[in-house]
Parts: C-alpha cells; sequence; structure tokens
C-alpha cells in the first residue's frame, strides 16, 4: 500500500497515474473527441479505442514473460495513444515485485495497469497533447455514395492543373447531386449571359437567335429603311408649302397698324410737302389698312372727305386698293390652304415617320433663304424695275402709278414701300433660320428619329 500512495504524495508537478478500471478507459478516452464528431469519425474513434484495447492485452501478456521491460513497455502505449493523460512514472526502484503485478489475469477488454514503482529514477520529458483537430485529420472517413464528377478546370486555385488531354475528374461529394446521365449545359453566349446575369442579380433570357428570327429581323430593318411614298409626298409638300407660308405670315404682320406706326415714327422717314402731319398720316394711313383686312366694299375709302368736304381718295386711288385688297383675300386663302396641307402633314409625319417633321421643315428653310436670298439680289440691284415688275404681274390694267399729289403716294410714299420689304424680309429670314437650326441633321437627332421609328415599326 505504501508503495501505492507514494506517486500521489510526491513531488509537486509530478502527474499522477489514475488506476485503470476496466470499461472506463474507453469512455475515459473518447470523451474528448465526442463533442461534433460525424456518425463516421465516432465509428473511426471506437476502432482505435478497441485496437488501444487490444495493445493494452497484448503488452501484459508480453510483461508477463519480461518483467524486467513491463513498466517502460506500458508507459509507452500509454504515452503516445492518451493525448490528454498524463505520462507515467519512470521504472520502479524494485523490479522483485513486477512479477506479482503481472500475474494479475486480464478480464474483459481492459487490462488492469501496473503499480508505479516508489520513486522514479529520472523524470521523463512530458510530451505535449495532441490537438483534436489532429486526430479528427487522422481519421480517415470514406466518401458519401452520392457523389458528382468535376471537371479539374472547375477546381479550386490551389490545386494543380491537369495535363492538356488528360480526361481525369475529380470526385467531389455534393448534398444535392445532378440528375444522371445529365450534361454539363453548353458554352453559348446566352449562356453565359444568362450565368453572368444571374450572378449579379438582373437575370434576362437571352435566347439565341434561330434563322427565322434572324429573317423577321432583317425584314424589320428593311422596312424601318424604307420611306413610305405617302409619308415621303407629305415631306416635300411640307418643304414646299413652308416658304409661301412664311411669306403670308410676314405680309399679314406688315399690313397692320403697328407697322404703320413703328414706319412713321422712324427717324428718316420722309414727310410730307403738301401738308399731312405724322397725326394726319397715321389717322388717314389706318383708314387704307383697315380696308384691305376688312370685308368692307369701296365706299369705305370712297365716302371718307377732307375737313373741307373735299373726298380723301380718288375713284382711280380707292379702285387700286380694291384691287390690292383682292389680291390680299387670295393671298390670304391660299395661306390658309397651305396652313391646311401643312397641319395634315404634320399630324401624319409626327404619327407615322418619325424625323420627317424634322427633315420636311428644313428642307423647307433652306429653299425659303435661297429664294429670299434670290428677290433681295434683283431688289438692291434695281428697286425701281424689280418694284415696276412686281406691279405689272399683279395689276396688269395699269391702275397702279400715281402723282405725288394724291393721298396714296402722300401716305405711303416709296420710301414706305422700302421699309415695308425691309419688314418682310426680316421677319421671314429670321424665322427661317431659327427653324434652321432648330431642325439641323445632327447626329443626335438622326439617331433619335431613328430610334423613334422603330417603337413604331416593332409596336413598342
Amino acid at each position: 500500500m505504501a508503495e501505492q500512495d507514494e506517486p500521489q504524495t510526491g513531488k509537486p508537478g509530478t502527474p499522477a497515474t489514475a488506476p485503470a478500471v476496466p470499461g472506463l478507459g474507453a469512455k475515459a478516452e473518447a470523451k474528448p473527441a465526442s463533442g461534433s464528431l460525424s456518425a463516421a469519425a465516432e465509428a473511426a474513434a471506437a476502432k482505435i479505442e478497441a485496437s488501444l484495447v487490444a495493445s493494452r492485452a497484448a503488452a501484459a501478456q508480453k510483461s508477463a514473460a519480461k518483467p524486467a521491460a513491463v513498466p517502460q513497455a506500458a508507459a509507452a502505449p500509454a504515452a503516445a495513444t492518451k493525448p490528454a493523460a498524463s505520462s507515467p512514472a519512470a521504472a520502479p526502484a524494485k523490479p522483485a515485485q513486477a512479477p506479482a503485478a503481472a500475474a494479475k489475469p486480464t478480464v474483459g477488454t481492459a487490462a488492469a495497469p501496473l503499480k508505479p514503482a516508489a520513486k522514479p529514477v529520472a523524470k521523463p520529458k512530458q510530451e505535449e497533447p495532441e490537438e483534436i483537430e489532429d486526430i479528427i485529420a487522422k481519421i480517415p472517413v470514406e466518401p458519401l455514395p452520392e457523389t458528382t464528377k468535376v471537371s479539374v478546370s472547375a477546381a479550386p486555385a490551389t490545386a494543380a492543373p491537369a495535363p492538356v488531354g488528360d480526361d481525369k475528374t475529380q470526385t467531389l461529394p455534393r448534398p444535392n447531386a445532378a440528375a444522371p446521365g445529365a450534361g454539363t449545359p453548353p458554352e453559348t453566349a446566352s449562356a453565359i449571359a444568362e450565368a453572368r446575369n444571374r450572378v449579379f442579380g438582373a437575370y434576362t433570357p437571352v435566347p439565341e437567335p434561330t434563322p427565322a428570327a434572324r429573317e423577321r429581323r432583317a425584314a424589320r430593318e428593311a422596312a424601318l429603311d424604307s420611306k413610305p411614298p405617302l409619308a415621303r409626298t407629305l415631306q416635300v409638300l411640307l418643304a414646299i408649302a413652308y416658304p409661301f407660308i412664311l411669306l403670308i405670315l410676314a405680309i399679314r404682320l406688315i399690313a397692320s397698324p403697328i407697322f404703320l406706326w413703328i414706319a412713321y415714327q422712324r427717324p428718316g422717314f420722309p414727310a410730307d410737302g403738301f401738308g399731312f402731319t405724322t397725326a394726319d398720316r397715321l389717322t388717314y394711313g389706318s383708314y387704307g389698312v383697315d380696308f384691305l383686312n376688312n370685308v368692307a366694299d369701296n365706299r369705305y375709302l370712297g365716302e371718307l372727305r377732307f375737313p373741307n368736304g373735299n373726298p380723301l381718295f380718288l375713284g382711280t386711288e380707292v379702285q387700286h386698293m380694291a384691287d390690292v385688297k383682292n389680291v390680299m383675300s387670295f393671298t390670304y386663302l391660299g395661306g390658309i390652304a397651305l396652313g391646311v396641307i401643312a397641319i395634315i402633314a404634320l399630324a401624319y409625319l409626327g404619327k407615322r415617320y418619325a424625323g420627317g417633321i424634322r427633315r420636311g421643315l428644313f428642307a423647307g428653310s433652306v429653299v425659303t433663304l435661297a429664294l429670299l436670298a434670290g428677290l433681295t439680289t434683283l431688289a438692291i440691284l434695281g428697286w425701281d424695275s424689280f418694284f415696276t415688275t412686281f406691279h405689272e404681274i399683279f395689276f396688269a390694267q395699269g391702275n397702279w402709278t400715281f402723282n405725288y399729289s394724291d393721298t396714296l403716294i402722300r401716305l405711303y410714299p416709296p420710301q414706305f414701300w422700302v421699309d415695308a420689304a425691309i419688314g418682310i424680309a426680316g421677319l421671314v429670314v429670321l424665322t427661317a433660320l431659327i427653324t434652321l437650326m432648330r431642325t439641323w441633321p445632327t447626329a443626335k437627332r438622326r439617331e433619335a428619329a431613328r430610334l423613334r421609328q422603330e417603337k413604331r415599326v416593332f409596336g413598342l
């Protein structure tokens, strides 16, 4: 009994070896590895446990034949297989008592522990216990039955790439194995785009274009590039009508009391040599402008009188103003007709032919500026001949010549008609230039028109 109690009351720091009881050694050794192992790991641990028990039994039987080597032989397996237990004491000082301890038969699956010696001769170097991860790593684990073959190219980057032409595959366990016979999807452009969209969250299937789809696309492109005859006709009509509409609108703005006031108040406007003041001109001249724009007959001007009772306008003057009124009326009616055509063209082109309005107005602006440049050149080169030719075209009867003492010449001298022509030309040029800049065929505008036309053709 003294030899059994000595290791417990020895030097501090010397580990004590607890006696191993049959049936408890396996539980004590399996406890560290039973925390979070799988069923396969637990089975492997049980196999190790059984092998350890068998080795202890064999060591006990061997110690009966060689009593002197029993303490060391028993200590070595215990230190190598128990990571959490302390190393036993050194060889005992009295080896004669070892046969008595080894003579005890082993019962069951665990061998009886040997009694340590009274005092160790030398303190052995304590081995560090193995970590639980190292023990788990040494346990052989069989692969799960459900596996799938993955190409070596799909393996992690740390794995060595397979040689070219090698058909070796790597077997990796997968919880949800692919159905047998299901091959990998073809690596087409649409499949790659679909996979990329799935990863980045914008899943848009990209179907592969079929020959029929490509033919339909070509037909749509041809229909898109074609120019409908009606749309082209309306576009040309819009380009032709635009200059005349601008000219008629400018004439209507000039033939107004506002321009009459501006002309009489302009510095440098010639005064009347027969006694009309600016107020008299504004009063009497407004009658003539109003007569051109109203629906009254010749009595509107024929019944006007001076303060002394004499008629304001002679009969020839009234007749010429009536002729001017007729020309103005036909001009306004033509402007209304052209305006209706322009509105129809604008409505149709805006609904059925994207970009047609812009192209029609652009061409009309170019035509307007070209015509106006030609007329301006003729007027500058010879105003008198230009004025005479103009009146001969519209007043063939020849009643458009008057004396300087007549009321029409006193109210509307030649300078008045020069200012009116400049005003009409200025309004037309300004409007045409604005339209030209707003409809210039830039790349951005052409692309926007093409996109709108594609939406209409494709029914979007």
